[in-house]
């Protein structure tokens, strides 16, 4: 058995999962410690599914903390970018386009040093180990106790980056090291960027995966416990401690997965309501359709592995305002508050839970109180949403032939007529907790993203190479090596650069394997 669960902004869902049946689930507001509304919704999960805490092998959690920890700008750690790269890239130095309100809250603490590679492996300049200890000590009077490297051109060569990370941990023991080659992809700023945003994110990433752990030992759940991905895919609960940036936008993917799951489908667009927003996305080979140019987060922009998302504001909660003629729907949400304002339930907001009751798509609350309601209200708004929904669909097709559309999500309740551009509608069964389901069933991944200079070797050799790299890292993540197999290949050839080179980038992905 298996325990899949999500915590959201409004919600937190579990689910009981054995091979490919769901056991039991349940859905409980999310509390401000989080770590309550864990408990509680594994305490429901197990009474409704007849089941014991030492039947569970193991437990895989989707969390936004992280996410909303960079947005808020809240407990971010003070931490050092070092670009490995002079005499080059001294033009743009790092953090030039951050929001100066992020990039005070964790210091601006800049470093620029000599190293660095050319696509092909050679040297811009050697690494001066001298101005590395200089800059370490520069880090130890500050007190400075996260740094992020970054090299050019590191995920061809990581070396330079792992020897000074190296003479940092020597010179600063317990400093937490973020390496750009281990965190995003080619593209030297927006790699740094997300290296960054990493090592900012290091202690508070310690801090909440004790916080789940305790929240399971409280419940004596003795099986290992797994992060979300934002790839749809798993990492073990020390991995997240030393890479949190890879679970940003791992809520909508794990929604995906789950739909994927409870659908059958491999592919479509599947479409998340929750209770403050709702998130649309593609299914490609039954994982979320990655983001193929750079993706922003909190106003910076990144370029490490990231689902190609539409988010906007309708869910459940959110609430609606007429001024005369012309009506509003969201952004802005009653959240998870919605028992004590929606109309439904004796408050005096109008949400688009009180629409849904008052046009007969569901039962909840007291409908009586939104008996009042017009018809040409209920009319109207139901119009807004379908339209709002429509249009994100719409965004993220690739083509203009009709598509199936898979909802999900407790806010998929407000669809409740046909939708343009969908060549046919599925809501499949547990809809309302398809993101923990996507928690709980999510598999083990792999990635290579590298240049490869076919001078003197093939296409086919350096395809292979990296499938193999692919399958190994994949492995060494925990999956079983026997279940493994390349889910996505990307290759672009760099007709810019000299010799003949290829962009490779590789992905698969494998069952965990069970101790």
């Amino acid at each position: 058995m298996r325990i899949g669960i999500d915590v959201g902004g409004t919600n937190t869902d579990a689910v009981l999962v054995e091979g490919m049946e769901v056991l039991a689930s349940h859905k409980t507001p999310t509390t401000a410690d989080v770590g309550s509304g864990i408990i509680s919704a594994l305490e429901n999960i197990f009474r409704k599914g007849s089941s014991r805490p030492d039947q569970i092998s193991a437990v895989m959690i989707g969390t936004t903390h992280f996410t909303n920890a960079v947005v808020e700008r809240r407990r971010l750690l003070k931490s050092a970018a070092i670009r490995i790269a002079l005499p080059a890239t001294q033009a743009l130095p790092p953090m030039i386009d951050w929001p100066s309100d992020l990039r005070e809250a964790i210091g601006n603490h800049v470093y620029l040093v000599h190293g660095g590679y050319e696509f092909d492996g050679r040297e811009i300049s050697a690494l001066d180990d001298k101005e590395i200890r200089e800059v370490a000590a520069d880090l130890k009077r500050k007190n400075i106790r996260s740094a992020a490297l970054t090299s050019v051109f590191a995920p061809v060569n990581g070396k330079m980056e792992e020897r000074a990370a190296e003479i940092l941990r020597e010179e600063i023991p317990g400093i937490y090291v973020s390496l750009s080659s281990e965190i995003g992809r080619i593209g030297l700023l927006e790699r740094e960027n997300a290296t960054i945003m990493n090592a900012c994110l290091q202690e508070l990433a310690i801090t909440v995966v004790r916080s789940f752990r305790d929240a399971l030992n409280r419940l004596e759940i003795t099986a290992p416990f797994y992060i979300s991905q934002n790839d749809g895919t798993l990492m073990s609960s020390v991995y997240a401690e030393k890479y949190p940036i890879l679970t940003f936008a791992s809520g909508p993917t794990n929604s995906m997965r789950g739909a994927a799951f409870l659908s059958g489908a491999q592919e479509g667009v599947v479409v998340d309501i929750g209770g403050t927003t709702s998130d649309v996305g593609a299914l490609a080979h039954g994982f979320p359709r990655e983001a193929s140019a750079e993706v922003e987060i909190a106003d910076v922009r990144t370029n490490f592995r990231m689902p190609d998302l539409l988010s906007f504001g309708l869910g459940g909660g959110s609430i609606i305002r007429q001024a005369n003629s012309h009506m509003t729907i969201g952004p802005d949400s009653v959240g998870y508050e919605l028992t004590e304002k929606a109309l439904i339930f004796g408050g005096d907001t109008l949400t688009t839970t009180d629409i849904a009751v008052a046009a007969g798509q569901l039962d909840l609350g007291d409908r009586r109180k939104v008996a009042r309601l017009s018809p040409e209200l209920i009319k109207s708004a139901l119009a807004q949403i379908h339209h709002m929904v429509e249009a994100s669909i719409d965004r993220m097709k690739t083509s203009a032939e009709p598509i199936p559309v898979i909802l999900v999500g407790g806010g998929s309740v407000l669809i409740s007529k046909p939708i343009a551009g969908a060549s046919e509608i599925r809501k499949p069964e547990h809809y309302a907790v398809a993101n923990a389901i996507g928690a709980a069933i999510a598999q083990v991944g792999g990635e290579v993203d590298r240049v490869f200079m076919l001078e003197g070797s093939s296409r086919d050799e350096a395809l292979a190479s990296a499938k193999r790299e692919a399958i190994s890292k994949a492995v060494d993540a925990g999956a079983l090596a026997d279940t493994v197999k390349v889910v996505d290949v990307e290759e672009v050839p760099l007709t810019y650069l000299p010799s003949n080179s290829i962009r490779v980038r590789i992905k698969a992905v494998g069952d965990l394997a069970m101790s």
